[in-house]
């Protein structure tokens, strides 16, 4: 029988997802997802599409085939993808398209400082975060998470995930749900990253919380586990991003951190 796969294989469109760590949503679903290897699943909704063994597709939505994308995941997971790791980008174009359509276009990006990030291919799964959900990273951030929570638990300090990789899609759908309520779009990048451009994107940043602090507060900074994580995160290959008075002009995040690869800048 073949191993369980525990990786997530991405795509403009569509994502494929390993089965068993989906959740039902009915009994279909659930008879479903039992018999298979891989769930796609469309980006922006996060409907199921399909099931796949590796063999046969199986529908489960109608008229599968007009779904864009759905050729182009299965490229993916009947190439050498599934079989090995890889630090491959998919591409901005698209995304660029929809950005100038929203009209956000590269001043944006000189204004504040940040840069597009791709979303990566493939992400490897690393734990569950604190509200039970699959926790996706690059491969080497998922290595550097689980070692650094590991050596924090042996000091004695519980650190949490809150969230980590993040869509285009997920994010564009923040913006499309505030327009849909007759916000501008300047009245949105007053409290909301341009798609695009947030560090969630490319799966090397991480909200971090602990037991009994609520989820992305300033008062995280007063916790033990933000003092152990300004000591030691940085031998784990993880820095703060947004310190008080960071050039971007986001506001203060003492629960976001970042995997850099070794011997990258600042900023890179």
């Amino acid at each position: 029988m073949r191993a369980l796969p525990w990786h997530l294989v991405n795509s403009e469109h569509v994502e494929a997802w390993p089965a068993h760590l989906l959740r039902a949503r009915g009994n279909a679903d659930a008879r479903a997802l039992a018999q298979t290897r891989w769930c796609l699943r469309r980006k922006h909704d996060g409907r199921y599409l399909a099931t796949f063994d590796g063999l046969r597709l199986r529908a489960l939505v109608p008229r599968l085939d007009r779904e864009p994308g759905i050729t182009d995941i299965l490229s993916s997971l009947d190439g050498p993808l599934e079989r090995a790791g890889c630090d491959l980008d998919l591409p901005l174009a698209g995304l660029r398209e929809r950005l100038q359509r929203l009209g956000i276009d590269e001043d944006y990006g000189r204004r504040s400082g940040l840069a597009l990030v791709a979303e990566p291919v493939r992400l490897e799964f690393a734990g569950h975060d604190r509200f039970r959900r699959p926790l996706w990273l690059r491969a080497p951030a998922a290595r550097a998470w689980l070692a650094m929570r590991s050596a924090a638990r042996e000091d004695g300090v519980v650190l949490q995930a809150i969230s980590g990789y993040r869509s285009h899609d997920y994010q564009l759908g923040i913006f499309a749900r505030k327009l849909a309520r007759g916000l501008s779009v300047e009245r949105i990048l007053a409290v909301n990253a341009a798609p695009g451009y947030s560090e969630h994107h490319g799966g090397r940043a991480l909200d971090i919380g602990t037991p009994g602090e609520p989820p992305a507060e300033e008062s995280f900074e007063t916790t033990p586990a933000f003092a152990w994580l300004r000591r030691r995160a940085g031998e784990f290959g993880f820095r703060l991003s947004y310190p008080r008075g960071n050039p971007h002009g986001i506001v203060y995040e003492p629960w976001h951190w970042c995997w850099h690869p070794a011997g990258a800048r600042d900023g890179a």
